[in-house]
């Protein structure tokens, strides 16, 4: 590829797109492969749950698609960009279509929660500090976070709290995608049932793709259209989580027929 925009894949099937699409990926550190031939393609407008063991590198995966990490081996498009050979104001221009919460919010401690929000709006956007106010206050609001929030430092918050302070910056700049690492992790059942729905409303009055690493049962019961599992360097199944259960793979079988699954099951079905 020459780093020009490409047509996105669409399924013959359904004409689904494609807006990412992982061909042959390979992820190595020193003599570690933590993938190799890795393929998948998450379609415009789902919420994609990305699971699997310890060690399988679900968050090395989210890394190196946002041009975190660079992969030994492979190709990767981003709404019909090849991240990997852009140039850079084509990797500019494609990373300003995306949004990213880290695990563990990942802002600037030195900044307030509204400061953290206009943070990408100053490097990308050409505006007045009046009207990137006003739309990082709206990113806060619905980010589900009260007026309040805006002027306190990350160090004043919850964890609750930076996580949607978190998702309030990734949603800055009007993304297409969200990617979000492991969001529910260190929250209690509460929170993070509340963090679901919010995730779920925001997908669907913004048409969000949200691409999620998560190990969170219920958040797979109750958000997710589909799943992927990382096994063995590669992702070894995907499809909707109702199928998983006859994948034949010790892990995925005690994944999701265990006790904490068939209780997560049964309360997505009751929140649906």
């Amino acid at each position: 590829m020459d780093g020009q925009p490409h047509p996105a894949a669409t399924d013959a099937a359904s004409d689904r797109e494609a807006v990412i699409k992982v061909r042959g990926l390979r992820n190595q550190f020193g003599r570690q492969v933590v993938h190799d031939g890795l393929d998948l393609d998450v379609w415009r407008g789902e919420v994609l749950g990305v699971v699997g063991g310890s060690g399988t590198g679900k968050s090395v995966l989210l890394r190196t698609i946002v041009g975190l990490n660079k992969p030994a081996a492979g190709s990767i498009e981003v709404l019909g960009v090849d991240v990997l050979n852009a140039s850079e104001a084509e990797r500019q221009s494609v990373e300003q279509r995306w949004g990213v919460a880290f695990q563990d919010g990942a802002l600037f401690s030195s900044l307030t929660v509204l400061q953290n929000v206009m943070a990408p709006m100053r490097e990308h956007l050409r505006m007045s500090r009046g009207l990137m106010k006003a739309l990082g206050e709206l990113k806060i609001s619905l980010a589900g976070l009260p007026p309040l929030a805006c002027g306190k430092f990350p160090s004043e918050l919850s964890g609750g709290m930076r996580k949607r302070a978190a998702l309030a910056r990734a949603l800055a700049l009007d993304p297409e995608i969200v990617f979000l690492d492991e969001p529910t992790a260190g929250l209690d059942p509460i929170g993070a049932a509340a963090y679901d729905e919010l995730i779920g409303e925001l997908q669907r009055s913004l048409g969000l793709t949200v691409f999620m690493v998560t190990h969170d049962l219920d958040s797979l019961y109750a958000i997710c259209d589909r799943i992927a599992v990382l096994a063995e360097k590669r992702v070894l199944v995907e499809g909707p989580i109702e199928t998983m259960t006859s994948v034949d793979n010790a892990w995925v079988q005690e994944y999701f027929t265990g006790p904490r699954a068939r209780a997560a099951q049964e309360k997505g079905l009751r929140g649906k």
